[in-house]
């Protein structure tokens, strides 16, 4: 997420202001930038009359809700696993400081982002991860954050919460927590891109991601506070997943509440969809770094994994139709509208299927990409997936509209 920063759906070619945080080595922060910013056509508001073309039987509803929900359990499991493997590696790291030890860190966080990625296409509904109360997607995925409130940067080397032993003398969960989005929303403390900034350091090169140092985590100042803080957000991060996987389980609070109206839950996995597809991945995500090609606009930036972060996305979007996933059986969405309307079943799936199939062959990295000139082929690439996804994103709003539905893809 990114906090929502412009407050609806970002259209390409649209004349972009932007605040330049998270992955350069400008540590400006300009608050006074805003951004002109667009619905994607073919969205409906909640105060839109629609009537149903397609007749979506309760108990057809009811079988594709429980698969999905089934889904959303396991897809959340493996992500905590994947996500204890990380916190295994990253005390390796912490207990014997290497440059051997800092690479399988790396790797067990892009195994583990790998993972997460498809999970947020069971967002913008206000359902565990984002409840608009109690939600701890903030904590989880906030994006871009300011370096210099984490840590050193190549122009403040003494800047950030692991240096300021004066004004944070001990690095403690609360300190970390009550910090997350104090007095900023780059002021980002926790989650998957406090840990990668962690990880890699600032994206200083142009041909590759960032390069800290071992010696951070062993004899560099305050490397022990460094140590403690990576390693409470690796905890954090675990029981954040937690608390969203349980809502999920069988006998999970919210799991009841989304089955107790099939429709209902019908819609909201639309709404997922749709928000993820036109909004928050085609929108937030991709135009706005492709308009501004400005390193510090792209998701993952420290460790140049922006590239897999979209296919992520673009993966958890059809798996939120087929219920494609390991272990799962049921009932998915895309078998309850093939018995309503094939042709209509077909055209998304197909539409889902090519978006992965482009995002798959997306050039790497990410900032290289859009960085290119507007001749280049790859970023050529790159426009017409965005413009893809936001088509996408206008066809899941017209399935919800044909189930008599009233869905907005906005973010």
């Amino acid at each position: 997420m990114r906090l929502d920063r412009f407050g609806k759906i970002v259209s390409v070619g649209l004349a972009l202001s932007l605040l330049a945080t998270g992955c350069s080595d400008d540590d400006s922060d300009d608050a006074s930038n805003e951004t002109t910013t667009t619905e994607v056509a073919g969205t409906t508001g909640a105060g839109d009359e629609t009537e149903a073309t397609l007749a979506l039987d309760d108990a057809d509803a009811l079988a594709a809700a429980t698969t999905y929900a089934d889904v959303v359990h396991q897809a959340y499991s493996d992500t905590i696993t994947a996500a204890e493997e990380l916190r295994t590696s990253i005390q390796a790291l912490v207990g014997t400081p290497s440059e051997a030890t800092l690479a399988a860190a790396r790797q067990s966080w892009v195994a583990a982002r790998a993972l997460y990625g498809p999970t947020e296409a069971f967002r913008f509904y206000d359902g565990p991860i984002d409840d608009p109360d109690d939600g701890p997607e903030g904590q989880i995925n906030a994006w871009p954050l300011d370096e210099a409130y984490i840590d050193y940067t190549v122009d403040t080397p003494d800047s950030g919460i692991v240096n300021d032993v004066a004004n944070v003398p001990e690095i403690t969960l609360d300190v970390v927590v009550a910090a997350n989005e104090e007095g900023g929303e780059t002021n980002i403390s926790t989650g998957w891109h406090a840990i990668e900034f962690l990880l890699w350091g600032q994206d200083l090169s142009a041909e590759g991601p960032g390069a800290r140092p071992a010696n951070d985590f062993d004899t560099a100042p305050n490397a022990d506070r460094r140590k403690t803080y990576i390693t409470l957000l690796a905890d954090l991060l675990i029981s954040d997943l937690t608390s969203v996987r349980d809502q999920w389980a069988t006998d999970g609070e919210y799991r009841g509440e989304f089955l107790a109206d099939p429709p209902k839950a019908v819609e909201n996995i639309l709404r997922g969809m749709g928000a993820l597809s036109a909004g928050e991945l085609a929108g937030e995500r991709m135009a706005v770094a492709y308009e501004t090609k400005l390193q510090e606009d792209e998701h993952s930036c420290f460790s140049d994994n922006t590239h897999n972060d979209i296919l992520g996305n673009a993966r958890g979007i059809r798996l939120a139709y087929t219920a494609d996933y390991p272990g799962i059986a049921g009932t998915s969405l895309s078998e309850v509208i093939a018995k309503l309307d094939p042709d209509l079943d077909e055209d998304l799936r197909k539409q889902l299927d090519n978006n992965v199939a482009a995002a798959e062959s997306l050039q790497a990295p990410f900032d290289q990409l859009i960085l290119a000139g507007d001749d280049d082929p790859a970023r050529a690439e790159l426009l017409e997936l965005i413009e893809d996804l936001q088509s996408q994103g206008d066809a899941i709003a017209t399935m919800a509209s044909n189930l008599g539905m009233q869905i907005s893809i906005e973010i």
